[in-house]
């Protein structure tokens, strides 16, 4: 689960249909059914007498903050984001939504999609628009070369492929 965004101003607005549609879900079942569910324990909790000792009511009050919280940040970030459903014209050059196979200098290939920061998961290879990588294969090519500026250095890489 993503956390909401300290600074605000420098993130992207964007976002996949598969990323928005996962969103709305979460907001849907934070709103219908984990919210209910657990303003019921609190209620159960709270009929059990003094408050200020009883763990179930104290994690439970603990539980709707967190999940009010999310819902806040979720209902307001779903108000602002563009959801981009479509291909661009020139699909030869990298944008929003492509996945990227990338070769460094090893011969080590990388497999990427671009997308939205609130949708990013390196274990599926999902990077942010926003993240140096992403910036750097921004509009490149098949074949062109990508310096990548990194924390400890640059890094060479190599497009291979571009799909949508």
């Amino acid at each position: 689960m993503n956390k909401p965004f300290p600074n605000k101003t420098n993130i992207s607005p964007y976002i996949t249909p598969e990323g928005h549609k996962h969103l709305s879900e979460e907001l849907s079942y934070l709103w219908k059914i984990k919210r209910p569910q657990v303003t019921q324990a609190v209620a159960e909790a709270a009929a059990m007498g003094d408050r200020s000792e009883n763990a179930e009511y104290i994690y439970g009050k603990k539980q709707l903050r967190q999940i009010d919280s999310r819902i806040r940040f979720l209902t307001g970030r779903l108000n602002e984001l563009i959801v981009v459903d479509r291909t661009p014209k020139d699909t030869s050059r990298v944008y929003f939504g492509a996945w990227v196979e990338i070769e460094d200098s090893d011969g080590n290939v990388y497999r990427y999609r671009i997308v939205g920061p609130d949708e990013f998961d390196a274990d599926r290879g999902f990077i942010s628009i926003d993240s140096p990588m992403a910036k750097a294969l921004l509009r490149r090519t098949e074949g062109e070369e990508v310096i990548v500026r990194r924390p400890d250095g640059t890094a060479s890489f190599v497009v291979i492929s571009i799909r949508y």
